[in-house]
Protein backbone atom coordinates (compact mmCIF):
# COMPACT_ATOMS: atom_id res chain seq x y z
CA UNK A 1 0.00 0.00 0.00
CA UNK A 2 1.24 3.49 -0.82
CA UNK A 3 2.55 5.23 2.30
CA UNK A 4 0.54 8.42 1.75
CA UNK A 5 -2.66 6.46 1.17
CA UNK A 6 -2.06 4.41 4.31
CA UNK A 7 -1.73 7.65 6.29
CA UNK A 8 -4.97 8.97 4.77
CA UNK A 9 -6.77 5.73 5.61
CA UNK A 10 -5.48 5.87 9.17
CA UNK A 11 -6.55 9.48 9.67
CA UNK A 12 -9.97 8.84 8.12
CA UNK A 13 -10.66 5.85 10.34
CA UNK A 14 -9.27 7.62 13.40
CA UNK A 15 -11.66 10.52 12.84
CA UNK A 16 -14.53 8.04 12.54
CA UNK A 17 -13.54 6.72 16.00
CA UNK A 18 -14.64 10.12 17.32
CA UNK A 19 -18.18 9.32 16.21
CA UNK A 20 -18.24 5.70 17.35
CA UNK A 21 -15.24 4.04 18.96
CA UNK A 22 -15.72 0.48 17.73
CA UNK A 23 -17.31 0.90 14.28
CA UNK A 24 -14.01 1.86 12.55
CA UNK A 25 -12.20 -0.97 14.35
CA UNK A 26 -14.87 -3.37 13.11
CA UNK A 27 -14.51 -2.08 9.53
CA UNK A 28 -10.74 -2.56 9.72
CA UNK A 29 -11.22 -6.06 11.14
CA UNK A 30 -13.66 -7.05 8.37
CA UNK A 31 -11.58 -5.55 5.54
CA UNK A 32 -8.32 -7.09 6.78
CA UNK A 33 -9.99 -10.43 7.58
CA UNK A 34 -10.92 -10.82 3.91
CA UNK A 35 -7.52 -9.63 2.72
CA UNK A 36 -8.61 -6.24 1.42
CA UNK A 37 -6.64 -4.12 3.88
CA UNK A 38 -2.99 -4.74 4.81
CA UNK A 39 -1.99 -4.14 8.41
CA UNK A 40 1.31 -3.06 9.94
CA UNK A 41 3.47 -5.75 11.58
CA UNK A 42 2.22 -6.52 15.06
CA UNK A 43 -1.41 -5.66 14.26
CA UNK A 44 -2.40 -8.72 12.24
CA UNK A 45 -4.45 -9.82 15.25
CA UNK A 46 -7.10 -7.32 14.17
CA UNK A 47 -7.89 -9.56 11.18
CA UNK A 48 -8.47 -12.66 13.32
CA UNK A 49 -11.89 -14.23 13.74
CA UNK A 50 -11.85 -13.61 17.50
CA UNK A 51 -11.11 -9.91 16.95
CA UNK A 52 -13.90 -9.73 14.36
CA UNK A 53 -16.38 -11.22 16.83
CA UNK A 54 -15.15 -9.02 19.67
CA UNK A 55 -15.41 -5.79 17.66
CA UNK A 56 -18.87 -6.82 16.41
CA UNK A 57 -20.20 -7.35 19.93
CA UNK A 58 -18.57 -4.15 21.22
CA UNK A 59 -20.05 -2.17 18.31
CA UNK A 60 -23.56 -3.49 18.96
CA UNK A 61 -23.33 -2.68 22.67
CA UNK A 62 -22.02 0.81 21.93
CA UNK A 63 -24.77 1.49 19.40
CA UNK A 64 -27.49 0.28 21.78
CA UNK A 65 -26.11 2.29 24.69
CA UNK A 66 -26.47 5.59 22.86
CA UNK A 67 -30.23 5.02 22.52
CA UNK A 68 -30.77 4.62 26.27
CA UNK A 69 -31.62 7.94 28.00
CA UNK A 70 -28.79 9.35 30.16
CA UNK A 71 -26.60 6.35 29.37
CA UNK A 72 -25.43 8.24 26.30
CA UNK A 73 -23.89 10.91 28.57
CA UNK A 74 -22.05 8.24 30.54
CA UNK A 75 -20.79 6.75 27.30
CA UNK A 76 -19.58 10.18 26.19
CA UNK A 77 -17.48 10.40 29.35
CA UNK A 78 -15.94 7.00 28.69
CA UNK A 79 -15.75 7.40 24.91
CA UNK A 80 -13.72 10.61 24.97
CA UNK A 81 -10.42 9.01 26.11
CA UNK A 82 -11.34 5.72 24.40
CA UNK A 83 -11.77 7.48 21.05
CA UNK A 84 -8.28 8.98 21.30
CA UNK A 85 -6.78 5.57 22.11
CA UNK A 86 -8.74 3.84 19.34
CA UNK A 87 -7.84 6.55 16.85
CA UNK A 88 -4.16 6.17 17.69
CA UNK A 89 -4.26 2.38 17.44
CA UNK A 90 -6.12 2.27 14.13
CA UNK A 91 -3.74 4.84 12.66
CA UNK A 92 -0.64 2.88 13.70
CA UNK A 93 -2.18 -0.36 12.43
CA UNK A 94 -2.66 1.06 8.94
CA UNK A 95 0.36 3.33 8.45
CA UNK A 96 2.72 1.01 6.61
CA UNK A 97 6.33 1.53 5.46
CA UNK A 98 6.96 4.29 7.99
CA UNK A 99 9.67 4.45 10.64
CA UNK A 100 8.12 3.42 14.00
CA UNK A 101 9.05 6.71 15.69
CA UNK A 102 7.38 8.84 13.02
CA UNK A 103 4.49 6.38 12.76
CA UNK A 104 3.62 6.61 16.45
CA UNK A 105 4.18 10.37 16.51
CA UNK A 106 1.86 10.88 13.55
CA UNK A 107 -0.68 8.41 14.94
CA UNK A 108 -0.85 10.16 18.32
CA UNK A 109 -0.96 13.69 16.92
CA UNK A 110 -3.07 13.20 13.79
CA UNK A 111 -4.99 10.01 14.57
CA UNK A 112 -5.61 10.51 18.27
CA UNK A 113 -5.99 14.26 17.82
CA UNK A 114 -8.65 13.99 15.10
CA UNK A 115 -10.53 11.33 17.06
CA UNK A 116 -10.52 13.52 20.17
CA UNK A 117 -11.58 16.59 18.21
CA UNK A 118 -14.48 14.78 16.57
CA UNK A 119 -15.53 13.21 19.88
CA UNK A 120 -15.48 16.63 21.53
CA UNK A 121 -17.71 17.97 18.78
CA UNK A 122 -20.25 15.19 19.34
CA UNK A 123 -20.25 15.84 23.09
CA UNK A 124 -21.05 19.51 22.47
CA UNK A 125 -23.77 18.56 19.98
CA UNK A 126 -25.35 16.12 22.44
CA UNK A 127 -25.16 18.70 25.22
CA UNK A 128 -26.90 21.28 23.02
CA UNK A 129 -29.54 18.70 22.13
CA UNK A 130 -30.16 17.91 25.79
CA UNK A 131 -30.33 21.59 26.75
CA UNK A 132 -32.76 22.54 23.97
CA UNK A 133 -34.96 19.43 23.76
CA UNK A 134 -34.51 17.81 27.16
CA UNK A 135 -32.83 14.84 25.50
CA UNK A 136 -35.74 14.07 23.15
CA UNK A 137 -33.62 14.69 20.06
CA UNK A 138 -30.64 12.69 21.36
CA UNK A 139 -31.66 9.49 19.51
CA UNK A 140 -31.64 11.48 16.27
CA UNK A 141 -28.17 12.81 17.09
CA UNK A 142 -27.02 9.26 17.86
CA UNK A 143 -28.38 8.01 14.53
CA UNK A 144 -26.57 10.75 12.61
CA UNK A 145 -23.33 9.94 14.44
CA UNK A 146 -23.73 6.22 13.72
CA UNK A 147 -24.39 6.76 10.02
CA UNK A 148 -21.48 9.19 9.85
CA UNK A 149 -19.10 6.73 11.49
CA UNK A 150 -20.11 3.87 9.17
CA UNK A 151 -19.94 5.95 5.99
CA UNK A 152 -16.67 7.65 6.94
CA UNK A 153 -15.06 4.33 7.89
CA UNK A 154 -16.04 2.71 4.60
CA UNK A 155 -15.05 5.79 2.62
CA UNK A 156 -11.66 5.90 4.36
CA UNK A 157 -10.94 2.35 3.21
CA UNK A 158 -12.36 2.67 -0.33
CA UNK A 159 -11.53 6.28 -1.24
CA UNK A 160 -9.15 7.60 1.46
CA UNK A 161 -8.32 10.88 -0.30
CA UNK A 162 -12.00 11.79 -0.56
CA UNK A 163 -12.49 10.87 3.10
CA UNK A 164 -9.73 13.25 4.21
CA UNK A 165 -11.13 16.05 2.02
CA UNK A 166 -14.58 15.48 3.52
CA UNK A 167 -13.14 15.60 7.04
CA UNK A 168 -11.37 18.88 6.27
CA UNK A 169 -14.61 20.35 4.91
CA UNK A 170 -16.63 19.26 7.95
CA UNK A 171 -14.01 20.60 10.36
CA UNK A 172 -14.02 23.92 8.50
CA UNK A 173 -17.77 24.36 8.97
CA UNK A 174 -17.61 23.17 12.59
CA UNK A 175 -14.84 25.67 13.36
CA UNK A 176 -16.80 28.47 11.68
CA UNK A 177 -19.92 27.58 13.67
CA UNK A 178 -17.95 27.62 16.95
CA UNK A 179 -16.42 31.00 16.12
CA UNK A 180 -19.80 32.50 15.30
CA UNK A 181 -21.30 31.08 18.49
CA UNK A 182 -18.40 32.43 20.55
CA UNK A 183 -18.74 35.89 19.01
CA UNK A 184 -22.48 35.85 19.60
CA UNK A 185 -22.04 34.89 23.26
CA UNK A 186 -19.34 37.54 23.68
CA UNK A 187 -21.68 40.15 22.20
CA UNK A 188 -24.51 39.14 24.54
CA UNK A 189 -22.14 39.34 27.50
CA UNK A 190 -21.11 42.89 26.58
CA UNK A 191 -24.74 43.94 26.25
CA UNK A 192 -25.65 42.51 29.65
CA UNK A 193 -22.67 44.25 31.26
CA UNK A 194 -23.69 47.59 29.76
CA UNK A 195 -27.15 47.46 31.39
CA UNK A 196 -27.19 49.18 34.80
CA UNK A 197 -28.01 46.86 37.74
CA UNK A 198 -31.01 49.03 38.67
CA UNK A 199 -32.45 48.64 35.19
CA UNK A 200 -32.02 44.87 35.36
CA UNK A 201 -33.78 44.71 38.74
CA UNK A 202 -36.62 46.84 37.46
Amino acid sequence: MDTVLSVFIGIGLATACGLRVFIPLLVVSVASHFGNLPLSPGFQWMSSTSALIGFSVASLLEIAGYYIPWVDHLLDTIASPAAVIAGTIVSVALMTNIDPFYKWSLAIIAGGGMAGLMQGTTVVARGASTATTGGIANPLVSTVELIGSVLLSILAVVVPVLAVLLIALVMFFVARWFLRRRRKMAGMSKVSQSIPPAAMQA
